[in-house]
């Protein structure tokens, strides 16, 4: 599914606007738990004492895979992340800010935390959106161009930003961030051989 025409504009316009609130710079890892403290925004996970302990070993013991987190309503107009604590912690900051990427859309909540196959059933589009502008929050675009410029793995780009290495390879691709310094190093090379 595509997204909306100019959203990874504007998924790049917010970074920048996000990253300035938290005083950080394009190149450096974000902290999507200082993001979702500006915010005012709670982060608990599955072992907080108010969740119902079956529920809680059902996805942190029988299931752990089908429940990364989600944002959940509080009346009248807040929220609260609740995150699988079992996960990675380069999951749960992808999931920390996929879930705040949803707070910084504004969109509506019209989900259900989980089906038979642990996917939330949501509008895919706000999904998609919120996927984008998670991803573009931990590597921005204009990072990603900088990491590929010198050089780094997607293992060195996603030991640097705290990510998990599958999270920093989609980046560098959807990006294209290595395919833009590939350009660049054949331009100064055919530079370099015509001034020789």
């Amino acid at each position: 599914m595509a997204l909306r025409r100019g959203f990874r504009k504007e998924a790049r316009e917010i970074t920048l606007e996000v990253r300035e609130e938290l005083g950080i710079g394009v190149f450096a890892a974000l902290d999507p738990y200082a993001l979702a403290e500006l915010y005012g925004i709670e982060v608990m996970d599955l072992s907080h004492p108010c969740l119902p302990p079956e529920s809680v070993r059902y996805f942190t013991e029988k299931r752990p895979h089908v429940f990364s987190g989600a944002l959940v309503p509080l009346q009248p107009s807040g929220a609260f992340i609740i995150e699988n604590h079992v996960h990675h912690p380069r999951r749960r900051r992808a999931t920390v800010a996929h879930e705040m990427a949803h707070v910084l859309l504004e969109h509506p909540f019209s989900f259900t935390l989980t089906d038979d196959t642990g996917c939330r059933a949501a509008v895919a589009e706000i999904e998609e959106e919120a996927t984008e502008l998670s991803g573009e929050l931990l590597i921005p675009t204009g990072a990603a161009r900088t990491a590929a410029l010198k050089g780094w793995s997607d293992q060195s780009v996603a030991s640097y930003f705290r990510v998990s290495v599958p999270m920093a390879r989609w980046r560098m691709n959807k990006t294209g961030a290595r395919k833009i310094a590939a350009r660049s190093w054949h331009r100064q090379a055919q530079e370099h051989a015509a001034s020789a």
